[in-house]
């Protein structure tokens, strides 16, 4: 066991980076309500922030979502309906439903 070293300090060299100017991605993840109160264009840029959204549905989900899906799969971006939630993911950032 003494023959195993693990140097950290150099790790983000190792590392492929995401996006187009070769540096990590930063990803996170927003909880909100899709209800009609957020605008379309703050739903959008939390998408454009690579912002994982996800959405309570309160109400008819193809009204709520009709201003900024086309946009999101337009872009590559995902949505996807489970249960009462929209799950609205960035482009590049998959959305895992094998367990569903």
């Amino acid at each position: 066991m003494d023959d195993f070293s693990l140097d950290l300090r150099n790790a983000e060299e190792h590392i492929e980076a995401d996006d187009e100017n070769g540096d990590p991605r930063n990803v996170g993840v927003t909880l909100g309500v899709l209800n009609g109160e957020t605008s379309d264009e703050e739903w959008l840029g939390e998408i454009a922030d690579d912002n994982v959204l996800f959405l309570a549905v309160e109400g008819d989900l193809n009204e709520l979502a009709s201003g900024f899906a086309r946009d999101v799969t337009e872009a590559d971006g995902t949505l996807m309906h489970f249960r009462k939630f929209l799950i609205v993911a960035p482009p590049g950032v998959e959305v895992d439903t094998d367990r569903l």
